[in-house]
């Protein structure tokens, strides 16, 4: 019988078709997959160690596809275009990311995205011992304001009286535009107290550069 001109199973094979079913709301676990790609689910374990393998070849697969590459732009400008790219990566796959944070990082593609990252902060003039840290607080927001985007039209439903917040929320934006806003302004404040505290001054509450 003649070899197929193209692998049934590898890696990435693996790792996309979990990631196809995530994305339709479907399962994802080995046997759903075996069956995705018609093999048997003793074969995935020939390119995979268990459900956690897969879940790094899909977090792998899902990076590749935002991967933010840097082109000598400054420190700043490239995290904003990270943050930006990963809030819409964590909105499109909610039901991701409580599998991924718990999760050790080791795919290659993901571990050279946070190395471009943490090689971006130190030429910006982070010193090394907070660059790992930046990096945290950089993933903490973007996964937030991910799950932001995929909230609610409304976020908050009072049934009872409130001092302030139900006027607030009246005058206020709902779903995405609501989401958006609170974006530019979280993301102004990030950057503004990194860009401060790289020069060694405090930042100025509440107030965002008007550079982004």
């Amino acid at each position: 019988m003649p070899r197929p001109s193209s692998p049934l199973l590898s890696p990435e094979i693996i790792g996309s078709a979990g990631l196809a079913l995530a994305r339709a709301g479907e399962p994802f676990g080995v046997n759903a997959i075996a069956r995705e790609l018609g093999v048997r689910p003793s074969s995935l374990y020939n390119h995979v160690d268990g459900m956690d393998g897969i879940l790094e070849l899909m977090r792998g697969e899902l990076v590749e596809g935002y991967r933010v590459e840097w082109h000598g732009e400054p420190w700043d400008e490239f995290v904003l275009a990270v943050l930006r790219t990963q809030r819409r990566m964590y909105a499109d796959h909610p039901q991701l990311v409580p599998l991924l944070v718990g999760k050790t990082i080791t795919h290659p593609a993901v571990i050279a995205a946070y190395d471009d990252l943490a090689s971006v902060l130190v030429d910006g003039g982070f010193p090394d011992d907070e660059v790992l840290s930046v990096i945290a607080v950089i993933d903490a927001f973007a996964i937030g304001f991910g799950l932001d985007l995929a909230s609610p039209d409304e976020v908050w439903q009072p049934e009872g009286g409130t001092r302030t917040l139900g006027r607030l929320i009246d005058g206020a934006e709902r779903g995405s535009a609501r989401s958006d806003r609170t974006f530019e302004l979280g993301v102004g404040l990030l950057l503004d107290s990194l860009r401060a505290r790289l020069v060694g001054t405090p930042p100025v509450t509440g107030q965002a550069s008007s550079r982004f």
